[in-house]
């Protein structure tokens, strides 16, 4: 397995071509993918889309399919896709999502949770939209992962001017979209991204208007 160019870097990992077809994703700091490699695969075997996994060298390794096609975040940028589009697809990927048993949980009312679901780790591919980065992934009410999905835009419209008029378009378009944002709900996925060590204190100091923001969408 020879490790070629770095061709992605996100908050917490690094991802390196390999000469098979696939990547390396390497976490910096000692982050262990052996939860999320489980992830990927339970939800692959069930026909939830996303890339082909494998374990990796070490703990805080995973080798996956290498995708082709864009983020979401480009297609928007380059007009491939509509922001209505855009939300109508977020939502219809969480809905397959939370459709799926629990693997661990046996509380009848826990689903898988991406807990990290916005535009860009939603790859557009000749097959079909593909969902990446599940380092966060856990157990528990579809409602929160609803929720955090709409938050972490909210967040990104209130903080990144460049971006903040497709932000709340797609925004608005994932709540239509939705039955609801439940308040605990909401409450909670405020409460985690505070506690998030990667998000700067901009973007912690912001939470509170996004909120704002979630709560002023989904009436309009």
């Amino acid at each position: 397995m020879g490790i070629g160019e770095l061709v992605g870097a996100g908050r917490t990992a690094d991802v390196f071509a390999l000469d098979d077809g696939r990547v390396l994703r390497r976490y910096r700091g000692g982050g262990d993918a052996t939860g999320e490699v489980a992830v990927m695969a339970y939800l692959a075997e069930r026909g939830y889309p996303v890339p082909a996994v494998w374990p990796g060298a070490a703990a805080g390794e995973l080798v996956m399919q290498r995708l082709s096609g864009v983020t979401m975040v480009e297609a928007l940028a380059n007009g491939a896709i509509t922001a209505e589009r855009a939300g109508e697809m977020l939502a219809e990927l969480l809905r397959r999502l939370h459709a799926i048993p629990p693997r661990l949980s046996a509380d009848p009312g826990h689903r898988v949770l991406h807990l990290d679901f916005h535009p860009e780790n939603v790859m557009l591919t000749p097959q079909g939209p593909m969902v990446i980065d599940w380092a966060t992934a856990a157990e528990g009410p579809p409602g929160l992962d609803s929720a955090m999905a709409a938050l972490i835009l909210a967040q990104v419209a209130v903080t990144v001017p460049a971006v903040s008029v497709a932000a709340r378009a797609v925004l608005c378009s994932l709540l239509r979209q939705l039955d609801g944002i439940d308040g605990e709900h909401l409450a909670e996925a405020r409460r985690r991204r505070a506690g998030n060590p990667t998000l700067s204190p901009d973007e912690v100091g912001k939470l509170d208007e996004a909120v704002a923001l979630i709560t002023e969408a989904a009436g309009s």
